[in-house]
């Protein structure tokens, strides 16, 4: 039976797009992270998704903390927003497998279809094709975990409560991962994109709703999980919180980063 795999779209552009160049660049910027010292994984994740020059120490925050989930996360739902393709929906792919440098990702045919009745889900290859938000993450969750499936998931003009209403069928326990790409301010200068990034920040640890799109690129799925995150009572956490002033040096037009881990407190246990 013939596999359909998504290709690497951004590799060579975004990250390295040799195996052994990649494979060093990610290890390096995971040993320098100082993630907070936890015996338990979060349950989701707010990551950005720029180039790794740009966001990729910022990014490795979070995934340094999915060290105690390495043999236990096995699913993860992923989430970002579409920069190329408008879409009014959240959209899987048709393919079976997503491809980085560093090997194959299965796509969780049976969690997807656990959504596919949903109206706000739609089967949209068109945007996954080019999509970038997604794919930077596959080379972190490749050096972390151990085995992993992946449910996909481009995010276009949908609601806030129809995306918590996807992660609520695909929440599952410890084994089920729920990871959104996003960016924060763009383009401002850099004192203002510090303030209004790091009240963004207050908000999402917050878990107050709605985040917008000037504040958030991913604002539709972070304002999502931040709903399902009141439903389940879980605990935020920020990691680091920098912009590419910061990481790149040119601080006239910056684009802010966020990194945030979401741990079940004993309420949700």
């Amino acid at each position: 039976m013939m596999h359909l795999i998504r290709p690497p779209a951004v590799a060579g552009s975004f990250y390295p797009g040799r195996p052994e160049r990649l494979a060093d660049e990610v290890k390096s910027l995971l040993s320098a992270a100082r993630p907070p010292i936890r015996d338990t994984a979060p349950k989701a994740l707010i990551v950005p998704h720029a180039g790794y020059i740009y966001s990729g120490p910022i990014a490795a925050s979070a995934y340094a903390c999915l060290t105690a989930g390495r043999d236990t996360i096995r699913r993860v739902v992923l989430l970002g927003p579409v920069h190329r393709v408008p879409i009014r929906s959240m959209a899987l792919p048709q393919a079976d497998a997503f491809e980085t440098p560093l090997g194959i990702v299965a796509v969780d045919r049976q969690a997807a279809d656990s959504i596919r009745h949903l109206p706000q889900v739609e089967t949209n290859d068109a945007a996954h094709a080019w999509e970038h938000s997604l794919e930077v993450q596959l080379p972190f969750l490749q050096a972390v975990l151990a085995d992993f499936s992946l449910v996909p998931l481009a995010v276009g003009n949908a609601t806030s409560s129809e995306v918590a209403e996807v992660l609520e069928i695909l929440w599952g326990g410890s084994e089920t991962l729920i990871i959104v790409s996003s960016d924060l301010s763009h383009y401002l200068p850099y004192e203002a994109a510090r303030r209004t990034d790091r009240a963004t920040s207050d908000a999402i640890l917050r878990l107050d709703v709605p985040i917008d799109h000037e504040q958030a690129c991913g604002g539709t799925p972070v304002n999502g999980l931040l709903l399902s995150a009141q439903r389940h009572h879980l605990q935020a956490e920020l990691l680091d919180l920098r912009n590419s002033g910061d990481t790149s040096g040119d601080r006239s037009r910056v684009v802010g980063y966020g990194a945030f881990a979401f741990f079940a407190t004993e309420h949700e246990h």
